[in-house]
């Protein structure tokens, strides 16, 4: 028997009429997003109902909708806990979701408290300082080149070619200019040359499983050196995705088993998106993850590590009820 399945999400478009910026919400989601999860859903069985925001979940709350789980792909707008807001209203209220809880929303955002722990855990990562004042720079303990991005964004923003610093001289001016531009600090990592590899995981703990990798290859329009904002929002002309398999590749191996164990280690659930990229001596390190994946059918990573696998679209959302279904005890 079905289930009702409330979907909470941010419409790019709703907050672009509004007047927020490109950037401001480049994280937000497309219509055809929200449309294909509900057909997806209704294909399954289950009953989808559109919720909105986590301002429009807490009216509906207030009102007394309620519903046996709710489908979450709500980013958020303020704040470095956005991506916490639904899943905590849904904990208040005592009603179950998919994706991860609060503690791993606000976490995983935080570039510089993600590597924290992941460091602490043993999964291998690059050095890194966390810079809230460009004057702090000068004391960052590695060598050039550096890679310089906003603490807490996604979606790659407030990354470009410009956040490779080669001259040492020149970080503080990169630092005070994306601290100033996203009013945030900023995560000053060594650049990283190597292979990078996009890892899609599904389930939870120890059902969690890699479904599949792709590597990331920049054709020749693409800003170069680095998967940037506009090589992601203009993928399908910038970025080549390439299968692996860690049958026929050990550095795949690698990079999946880093990826799988930093998953494990965060307790993201359900299903998501780990970053790899290689230093120059070819070691997979953790970049960084993504508990709440882009979804879309043909734009999000996690969708296209779907289509290279042959796995259609409505069997990647059945997979991830399901694994919250099995989470909350409850039977499709």
């Amino acid at each position: 028997m079905g289930m009702t399945i409330g979907l909470t999400y941010d419409l790019r478009s709703e907050y672009l009429a509004r007047g927020y910026s490109d950037d401001e919400t480049a994280e937000f989601d497309r219509e055809d997003t929200v449309v294909a999860i509900e057909r997806a859903l209704k294909e399954l069985g289950h009953r989808p109902e559109r919720v909105g925001t986590a301002k429009q979940l807490a009216s509906a709350l207030v009102a007394n909708r309620r519903w046996d789980l709710v489908f979450n792909i709500a980013e958020g707008m303020h704040g470095i806990g956005r991506e916490a807001q639904v899943p905590a209203l849904l904990d208040l209220y005592e009603i179950p979701y998919t994706f991860s809880d609060p503690l791993v929303m606000c976490l995983t955002l935080h570039k510089g408290m993600t590597k924290r722990v992941i460091r602490d855990a043993g999964v291998p990562t690059a050095d890194f300082v966390v810079v809230e004042a460009a004057r702090e720079a000068g004391s960052t303990p590695f060598a050039p080149p550096f890679f310089v991005k906003p603490v807490a964004e996604g979606t790659g923003k407030g990354a470009s070619p410009e956040s490779i610093v080669r001259d040492r001289n020149r970080l503080p001016d990169v630092c005070e200019r994306l601290i100033h531009a996203y009013r945030q600090p900023v995560l000053v990592e060594p650049y990283l040359s190597g292979r990078e590899f996009t890892v899609a995981i599904l389930g939870t703990g120890r059902e969690a499983q890699v479904l599949g990798s792709v590597e990331v290859h920049l054709l020749s329009g693409a800003e170069a050196g680095v998967y940037s904002y506009t090589n992601k929002e203009h993928c399908e002309e910038l970025v080549e995705y390439r299968l692996v398999r860690p049958q026929q590749d050990p550095l795949v191996a690698e990079a999946e088993a880093v990826a799988l164990k930093a998953w494990q280690v965060l307790g993201c659930r359900d299903g998501g998106r780990v970053d790899i990229r290689c230093d120059g001596n070819g070691f997979a390190l953790f970049m960084e993850v993504n508990p709440l994946a882009g979804i879309h059918p043909e734009h999000s990573d996690l969708p296209i590590i779907c289509n290279h696998l042959g796995i259609p679209y409505i069997t990647l959302i059945d997979r991830i009820v399901t694994s919250a279904a099995r989470r909350i005890g409850r039977r499709l």
